[in-house]
């Protein structure tokens, strides 16, 4: 199946699990207390990373097609999100008493993570002089994040190999410049920037 004959089936499960969600009456001070009593946690090695990236000025655009509440709320508890990060993603809307009532935006899903989503926003113009790019994925859609982006020079590819490794990895390795399989921590990306920055 192409991607293209994928969208709109991820398009309706995305809906439809929107909807789900909507259902369960959740609301917002919920958030804080789900993300505390979860397991998520982030990759050993994203605080020093976001702490770096903001003492040099780096901008720092994290792309998720999950929901962006939960993903600010989980670096929050720990780590910080700071000035030069931005997140694109699905966001939860509440009505004044704190209730989910929907999703705003366009629905943001594995193939249309990429720069076009922030082109009309202010942080699209500190974007518009970088030249260089450390992308990092968990997946082949995850390929498409730089697209769109003015005036790259170089872009350096980093892949998280996570599941299915057998059946992936040539795919990944052809895709991407750096292949990491089964690897939860930001030790060879740090590596990188610690030579750079």
């Amino acid at each position: 199946m192409t991607i293209e004959e994928k969208i709109p089936f991820m398009m309706e499960w995305w809906t439809k699990a929107q909807s789900a969600i909507v259902a369960c009456n959740f609301r917002r001070e919920d958030l804080t207390r789900a993300v505390r009593e979860s397991n998520a946690m982030l990759r050993e090695g994203c605080d020093w990373q976001f702490h770096a990236l903001h003492e040099h000025s780096v901008p720092m655009l994290i792309f998720s097609a999950g929901i962006g509440d939960i993903l600010e709320e989980i670096i929050k508890q720990h780590s910080q999100m700071y000035a030069n990060m931005r997140v694109v993603s699905n966001y939860m809307d509440f009505n004044h008493d704190g209730m989910l009532v929907g999703f705003k935006g366009d629905l943001v899903h594995t193939y249309n993570k990429n720069e076009g989503a922030l082109r009309n926003s202010d942080y699209f113009t500190t974007l518009k002089e970088r030249r260089n790019i450390i992308l990092m994925g968990d997946s082949m859609g995850d390929l498409r994040m730089a697209d769109g982006v003015p005036n790259m020079q170089q872009i350096l590819k980093i892949g998280f190999l996570n599941d299915n490794i057998e059946e992936r990895l040539e795919k990944y390795k052809e895709a991407y410049d750096i292949v990491l399989v089964s690897d939860s921590t930001m030790d060879v990306p740090n590596a990188i920037l610690k030579k750079i920055l």
